[in-house]
């Protein structure tokens, strides 16, 4: 009777434990599938607001429309204009050129002129005009011009290299406050130290990217011209007036010709005052040749 309570309560035993295993594995199970749930709400939760990204983009398209137009608008173009021009008074246009420039709000960043003699007058120009005056400009510098040798204009898009250079300056600083909060935040000098390094490096690009930009900036807002100027001169050799005194010239004419025949005589009495004694002797000889002659000729008569 004994051995068949202690079986009972041995095999009752044995049940209460075999109950509670069941019941522990059962919520384990529930717990895992909770949480694959909970999961796949998230992730469903995460593709509808996805969705409804998407289909808010599909919905309005005229917003993505009007963000082409305003960057198609905003074009940033690079204008520059090459002009060579037959001038009549080269003078005069130049002063003009710079007038001009200077009441269109623009500058003058190179000037040079240059002379061949007194024919031959050129120069060159280089002027920096505002955008919105640049065709203005450009019509008026050739109507100042007698002929146009050379018209030439470029123009550069550099829109699509402004944004880029927008998008990485936005990272750039955004890199820079992070660092700069984890430097707020650095406990120990060699992290503080590889932090100032690497925040050094990006202001340094922060620093190069926004010289590049303002270098856009000023390219785009004004346009450079470069101009040259010839201009040929008819010179006409001017008039001495020692070339038009007639009694002058005729006095010094016959002063010259007085002292050139007062030079030969003086020469011809030089010669013959200084060869005296010569022509003495001479003279003598041919005296007594003449006689010898005349005294043979008159005895060959006589005989």
């Amino acid at each position: 009777m004994r051995r068949s309570k202690r079986a009972i309560s041995i095999l009752f035993m044995v049940m209460l434990i075999g109950l509670a295993g069941c019941s522990s594995s059962g919520n384990k199970d529930e717990s895992a599938k909770l949480s694959t749930e909970s999961k796949e709400v998230m992730d469903s939760g995460q593709s509808a607001r996805n969705e409804e990204s998407l289909t808010s983009t599909d919905r309005n398209p005229e917003k993505s429309v009007n963000a082409v137009k305003v960057k198609v608008e905003n074009q940033m173009v690079i204008y520059q204009a090459e002009l060579e021009l037959r001038v009549k008074n080269f003078d005069q246009t130049l002063q003009n050129l710079e007038s001009r420039a200077k009441r269109y709000g623009g500058y003058i960043a190179e000037s040079t002129v240059a002379k061949d003699g007194n024919e031959q007058v050129s120069g060159s120009l280089k002027l920096r005009i505002p955008q919105e005056n640049f065709q203005d400009f450009l019509t008026y510098a050739e109507g100042e011009a007698a002929e146009v040798l050379q018209r030439n204009i470029n123009g550069q898009d550099v829109t699509e290299e402004y944004v880029d250079l927008e998008s990485r300056l936005k990272s750039k600083r955004a890199v820079e406050e992070r660092l700069l909060s984890f430097m707020k935040n650095a406990g120990k000098t060699e992290d503080l130290l590889k932090i100032s390094a690497d925040l050094a490096t990006v202001q340094e690009e922060i620093e190069i990217i926004e010289g590049r930009m303002k270098y856009l900036k000023n390219q785009t807002s004004f346009s450079t011209v470069n101009i040259t100027l010839h201009e040929r001169k008819v010179v006409v050799p001017n008039l001495d007036k020692d070339q038009l005194n007639t009694w002058e010239k005729t006095k010094k004419q016959f002063m010259k010709s007085t002292n050139l025949l007062l030079a030969g005589l003086s020469g011809l009495v030089v010669f013959i005052i200084g060869n005296l004694p010569v022509m003495i002797i001479f003279i003598l000889m041919g005296f007594l040749v003449y006689l010898y002659y005349n005294k043979k000729k008159s005895h060959n008569r006589q005989e």
